[in-house]
């Protein structure tokens, strides 16, 4: 529900070159609209397979040096990414000072106001309410100390910020709450720390943090910066999202016991009461505890009683208790041409749709008025004669043969970045245009841009295409006039459309070449594009 806020969010606060992967756990309603940007990447599990190994997921596809676990209902201070990295040791586990997040209230037609948490009439009229957003980090409390009990229960450990010697920027915590944390690439893997043996959920701050101190490493407070965290406590629909059973908490709290209470984890290079004497006295531990521990006689106390999934912290004192797919749809590119293309033109092209073919392994489906050795496949229309109509035909022809799940639609003059392929639609039933293109002009290289939705940059469900253009063979552009079912995304790098000798006068040149001003929405001219360098030497030979 607040993903795409929270990637907003993220988006519009790094200042890093930071990316954004995040994962879609077998979503069991329409997947949200979330923001289309280079930076970001969604990975859709068809079916849930668990908070950790879906963390895990996105840990292979990253290839950051470090990496920031978050929750999806998150708000982040200005540059969080760079103030974190500045402070980063190699053996650390990193978190920000945490907020609490009103992310938003429920508001009903009379302008009553009732603090998030689950739906309902107005309390005070008994009129409807809907939702809106907030999304403001509250100024208290702020959370920067951890730890976990005997049992253990994750505590908040406000205690150890009054003791003499705490302060500074950068402090030491025992424990995490869960919600973010950061570490790098490398320490990730090499200590396990979403070890999925500990199940879908549960014990996540503590196995974390456990494993970053236990190996020899520090789990640290970044005060320089902050997150905020929305906690749902009040049940109802404002809990979480997926069934969490007392059951699964405590199969991890087991788990936990198993592995760090009776020293049976190999990396540790101390044992769990170095860590309790280090923070000492520690909440929830007894003396009798700890000697336990020590001796490696511990006993866990009759724990009947599941305890809430998430505790909120309070101001003032602390409660002392507590869009990558696995199941991948396949793409593929559906290239046509009337083959009337000047031969030198025509090879660049296809040169580099090859090279981003292998790259990529993404198939390419070629339709053709002449048959042609282009592409894995070759559909020849013999019959048709160059124009609007013809090309609609080509698209039918092709997209009947291909049994892609998702098309992109490869005109023969565009030479196509390797980014554009990265895009992976959404939604099954709305046509996604790419806006990061330019025109170049082969006579002088004046390269121009604004902003308009080209058929050369579509791409969409190939289902959804077949039947828009089945029953619309010689009507508009998917979408029409009717915007709800078209969206737009830009790729890292431009395509580059080369405007030649036969549609060199459909284009425009300059604003003055726009009849309608209104359309020429962030018109631009260019010498050098990124991603392909000088225009002069682009279409140089051409």
């Amino acid at each position: 529900m607040f993903l795409g806020k929270t990637i907003e969010n993220i988006l519009a606060n790094i200042e890093g070159k930071t990316e954004v992967i995040a994962v879609l756990d077998g979503y069991t309603v329409p997947v949200p609209e979330l923001p289309q940007d280079s930076r970001v990447t969604i990975v859709n599990l068809p079916k849930s397979i668990g908070q950790r190994a879906a963390t895990n997921v996105a840990a292979r596809l990253s290839k950051s040096k470090y990496l920031m676990k978050c929750d999806a209902h998150c708000s982040f201070d200005k540059g969080f990414d760079v103030k974190m990295i500045a402070e980063m040791h190699d053996d650390w586990t990193m978190v920000p000072l945490m907020k609490n997040l009103h992310a938003f209230d429920w508001l009903c037609p009379d302008g009553h106001r009732r603090y998030q948490g689950p739906s309902g009439p107005c309390s005070e009229c008994g009129k409807p309410t809907v939702r809106d957003i907030f999304w403001k980090a509250k100024e208290r409390p702020n959370s920067v100390s951890y730890c976990f009990d005997s049992v253990p229960h994750f505590q908040y450990f406000n205690e150890y910020t009054k003791r003499p010697g705490y302060g500074g920027d950068i402090t030491e915590t025992m424990s995490l709450q869960g919600s973010c944390w950061m570490l790098t690439r490398d320490k990730y893997w090499e200590l396990g720390v979403c070890d999925e043996k500990f199940g879908s959920w549960g014990s996540q701050g503590i196995e974390v943090a456990v494993k970053t101190w236990l190996s020899g490493g520090r789990v640290m407070v970044n005060k320089k910066t902050w997150y905020a965290h929305m906690f749902r406590t009040q049940g109802g629909d404002f809990s979480f999202p997926y069934p969490i059973s007392g059951r699964d908490q405590e199969k991890a709290k087991d788990y936990a016991r198993t592995l760090f209470f009776n020293n049976n984890w190999p990396k540790q290079v101390h044992p769990l009461s170095w860590l309790v004497e280090k923070f000492w006295p520690v909440k929830g531990w007894s003396e009798e505890d700890l000697a336990k521990l020590k001796a490696n006689t511990f006993k866990f106390k009759d724990q009947s009683g599941a305890k809430p999934a998430e505790i909120e912290p309070t101001e003032g004192e602390l409660p002392a208790k507590g869009l990558i797919y696995l199941d991948w749809p396949t793409k593929e590119i559906v290239f046509y041409t009337d083959n009337q293309l000047k031969l030198k033109i025509a090879h660049r092209v296809q040169g580099v749709l090859s090279k981003v073919s292998k790259e990529k392994k993404i198939s390419i489906l070629s339709a053709s008025f002449k048959q042609m050795t282009f592409g894995d496949r070759n559909v020849r229309f013999p019959d048709l004669k160059k124009g609007y109509v013809a090309t609609l035909k080509q698209i039918v022809g092709a997209l009947e043969v291909s049994q892609a799940d998702i098309i992109y639609f490869c005109e023969h003059d565009v030479l196509y970045h390797p980014s554009h392929f990265d895009f992976v639609p959404m939604k099954k039933d709305i046509f996604y245009y790419n806006q990061n293109w330019w025109r170049v002009r082969t006579t002088d290289g004046l390269a121009v841009r604004w902003d308009e939705n080209l058929t050369s940059g579509l791409c969409a469900y190939r289902e959804h295409l077949l039947k828009f253009y089945r029953e619309r063979l010689v009507e508009l552009e998917p979408g029409g006039e009717n915007s709800n079912y078209i969206s737009t995304w830009k790729s890292q790098y431009p395509n580059v459309v080369i405007e030649h000798q036969e549609n060199l006068i459909k284009n425009k040149w300059g604003i003055n070449d726009f009849r309608d001003k209104a359309t020429a929405k962030n018109f631009m001219t260019a010498i050098e594009i990124p991603g392909w360098g000088k225009t002069k030497e682009l279409v140089k030979g051409l």
